[in-house]
């Protein structure tokens, strides 16, 4: 049984399918269904975790963001608050800044208005995908919420060092190689293009669609929220 797990980097999409102990394969490309393709022409994916919003908000906070924020403790700002639909249809940040206020009494991060296009590409896929006889199972996992868990072996526990670190990468690494995802190698063109914190999120975002595959993993809130698109927002872990 493999899985995926998808990250965006900065040429598009990297991708990490596992098949359990040593099974890896790495996948780049410049959309997530390119990612899913290539990883699909190479045997069957049972579940897809992406790190990126799915189910997007109509006039509140979403409540995954905020219990995510809350879980990850002092990496907090690695999870942003999804902006409204309209934000992020908006054509600049000031703009989008003003309809999430006007909406939630809250502005838009630079980090999350730097994504919408990534945001509004899933949206999109998912779309399109949900008129299809063969459309993918795709989960939202926040990579971070994953190594928590990982960190805590079943109990949510925050980590001490941020992915951007030398420290925080060791940990990260050690925690994917504990539960049997070990990443060495060049890692093909998935290497050659995404950066090193890119690779372990999409590892651990792998890790949690294992769990999901397997019956395991749950969802941040229970029952997920549901908004005016009928999408189920929440974060799996």
């Amino acid at each position: 049984m493999r899985v995926l797990g998808v990250d965006a980097c900065r040429d598009g999409w990297v991708g990490i399918a596992w098949g359990g102990g040593e099974q890896l394969w790495p996948y780049v490309g410049a959309t997530v269904a390119d990612v899913l393709a290539d990883c699909v022409a190479d045997g069957p994916v049972a579940v897809t975790g992406v790190d990126i919003p799915i189910g997007l908000p109509d006039s509140s906070a979403r409540e995954a963001d905020l219990a995510a924020r809350q879980a990850v403790g002092p990496r907090r700002s690695s999870v942003f608050e999804t902006p409204v639909r309209a934000a992020l249809l908006a054509p600049d940040q000031h703009t989008a800044g003003q309809l999430n206020q006007a909406a939630t009494g809250r502005k838009v991060s630079i980090q999350a208005f730097g994504l919408r296009r990534r945001i509004l590409e899933v949206d999109a896929w998912l779309r399109e995908a949900a008129q299809t006889t063969d459309r993918p199972t795709v989960y939202e996992v926040h990579p971070e919420v994953s190594f928590a868990l990982m960190a805590g072996s079943g109990r949510l526990s925050t980590l001490d060092s941020s992915k951007r670190t030398w420290a925080g990468v060791e940990q990260r690494r050690m925690l994917l190689a504990r539960e049997g995802l070990f990443l060495a190698g060049r890692l093909g063109q998935a290497g050659a293009h995404a950066c090193v914190d890119d690779i372990l999120d999409a590892a651990a975002v792998a890790w949690t669609a294992a769990r999901l595959a397997a019956g395991d993993a749950r969802s941040i809130p229970d029952p997920p929220q549901v908004f005016s698109d009928g999408v189920p927002a929440a974060i799996w872990v």
